[in-house]
């Protein structure tokens, strides 16, 4: 009975984790970067729909990414929002966190950053933090020093 009950239990918390790190993006239905940043999130154990859309420029002005943060896809994850090629270690500990945080973008498309790998050439970038006012702060480098 005691195997029963923790099996249900690490069950419960498995859906638990699945629907803690679930979602929708929004991206262009041409881009191949952003199918791939999917890809990664996907292996780091996010659910995501993907949503085609033509007029990214609305959803990012909907959901308040700063316009000097703005890249290619975004997300609502939890209600947060992902701009960009973010590491999904990196929303990750936005999840655990729970901050007061609207989301985290890494701005451009930065070579290196998730979705954007080639070879093993790497851009610095900064994941950036971003509340509902326009506030902005670093919240991770990379590569980290």
């Amino acid at each position: 009975m005691k195997r029963l009950q923790l099996l249900a239990a690490t069950v419960g918390l498995m859906s638990a984790s699945a629907m803690a790190a679930s979602g929708v993006v929004y991206k262009s239905p041409s881009c191949g970067c952003c199918d791939d940043w999917v890809e990664h999130m996907a292996q780091a154990g996010f659910e995501l729909e993907v949503k085609p859309y033509d007029d990214m420029a609305s959803i990012k002005q909907e959901m308040g990414v700063p316009a000097e943060m703005q890249s290619c896809h975004t997300a609502r994850i939890n209600g947060y929002v992902i701009e960009g090629h973010v590491p999904a270690k990196e929303v990750k500990k936005l999840l655990a966190t729970h901050t007061g945080l609207e989301g985290l973008a890494v701005a451009g498309m930065p070579i290196g950053s998730p979705g954007m790998e080639y070879g093993d050439r790497h851009q610095p970038y900064t994941v950036m933090a971003f509340d509902d006012e326009g506030n902005t702060q670093a919240f991770q480098h990379y590569p980290k020093p």
